[in-house]
């Protein structure tokens, strides 16, 4: 693969009505320990709905119904993984089968907890336009 090659992800947005959806990270992967909006890498002819409807449907037994507007793409520093944050609309249950937390959120709660990097800079964005 080419060094300056970038990985797209996707970073599924879920939300019922003012909580926002976050698993956090298991401690051997990058970033371990830390919350993130579910989601995972693209594969190869991949659409992004696609790419979400797998990784949800994968780990955490969610249907995605649709895939909303990209809301932000933050390069992932030190690696080559772009993450693409989505709005996302999913049905069910989620069960943590990949991550070893899950947790609904508000907003003021998402400003205070342990974020990804590319996560944290998705709150910042978030809270320009929630005061």
């Amino acid at each position: 693969m080419d060094e300056h090659a970038t990985v797209p992800v996707v970073a599924s947005v879920v939300r019922r009505g003012d909580r926002y959806l976050l698993g956090r990270r298991p401690a051997a992967k990058r970033h371990g320990g830390l919350w993130e909006f579910p989601g995972g890498k693209v594969l190869e002819g991949e659409s992004r709905l696609e790419a979400a409807r797998r990784e949800l449907a994968e780990e955490l037994d969610l249907a995605v119904v649709s895939l909303g507007d990209l809301l932000l793409s933050v390069h992932d520093e030190g690696s080559p993984f772009v993450i693409e944050f989505f709005e996302t609309v999913a049905e069910g249950t989620p069960v943590a089968r990949e991550h070893t937390d899950l947790g609904w959120f508000g907003f003021p709660e998402l400003r205070s907890l342990a974020l990804a990097p590319a996560d944290a800079r998705f709150v910042a964005h978030l809270a320009r336009g929630n005061p």
